[in-house]
């Protein structure tokens, strides 16, 4: 029910990434209770990240592969404050992402908190729905800093 809600909200809001990703999940579901195999939609659960960061990933390296990005473009993005700003950026999302995967699997309580506001993002404030996993960094961030005080 809750998925179907997602679904109806997103066709609302007019994002098709999360209709295309609700639909998939949704149509998992299906085939997982049709079948009698929970393990389709256990499988998407457990590997489903790693095969969207390749993807992602790979859709990235598009530019350096058809030769738009070159070895002195790259050197060039060090000589401006926006490339600057984009590689600390960078790093900082990296490293996020890194200590939120962790976060995710010995908090998945924290799991829904993260989905409703990435949810508010991509609606409120058309935002992408990348931001779980990033989110979930900065989450580990701010407790670590208030574990500090």
């Amino acid at each position: 029910m809750t998925l179907a809600f997602v679904l109806i909200l997103s066709i609302v809001g007019h994002n098709m990434t999360v209709v295309y990703a609700a639909v998939i999940v949704l149509a998992l579901k299906i085939l997982a209770q049709v079948s009698g195999q929970p393990m389709i939609l256990e499988w998407m659960g457990s590997h489903g990240l790693n095969f969207g960061i390749i993807i992602l990933t790979a859709a990235v390296l598009v530019p350096i592969a058809d030769g738009t990005v070159t070895v002195q473009t790259i050197i060039d993005s060090f000589k401006t404050p926006i490339g600057i700003v984009a590689v600390v950026a960078g790093l900082l999302a990296a490293i996020s992402g890194g200590v939120g995967v962790p976060l995710m699997q010995t908090n998945p309580n924290v799991i829904p908190a993260l989905i409703v506001g990435t949810m508010a993002g991509v609606f409120f404030f058309k935002g992408i729905a990348v931001g779980p996993l990033i989110a979930a960094g900065f989450t580990y961030f701010v407790m670590a800093l208030l574990e500090k005080f």
